[in-house]
């Protein structure tokens, strides 16, 4: 196996673990790390493509990289302080609580 496809691989797995966490988890920070997960394993095949590609564009796979690292970083935070008020209200971070959520 090439190089290419071990790392492909890797991230496959990655994202099935993540998928496997998000979707399996009552726990609502569960599910964030699964998210997180997810979006690594995307950040791993930005980068796994640019070096399979060649040097054609020096920063191309990288910036993409970047970008998805900053959109999870977002997502932790927005997410985080959506747990933080639902627990002040309810005492739990179970996903069942958020069903009772009512405008």
């Amino acid at each position: 196996m090439s190089t290419l496809q071990v790392l492909l691989t890797v991230s496959a797995l990655l994202f099935c673990l993540g998928l496997t966490a998000a979707l399996t988890r009552r726990s609502v920070i569960m599910i964030l790390i699964g998210i997180e997960l997810m979006l690594n394993a995307a950040n791993l095949n930005f980068i796994v493509f640019w070096r399979a590609h060649g040097d054609s564009d020096p920063s191309g796979g990288f910036m993409f990289a970047l970008f998805g690292i900053a959109v999870a970083a977002a997502e932790a935070a927005v997410g985080l302080a959506l747990i933080l008020l639902v627990y002040r209200h309810y005492r739990s971070t179970r996903s069942e609580d958020l069903n009772k959520l009512k405008g």
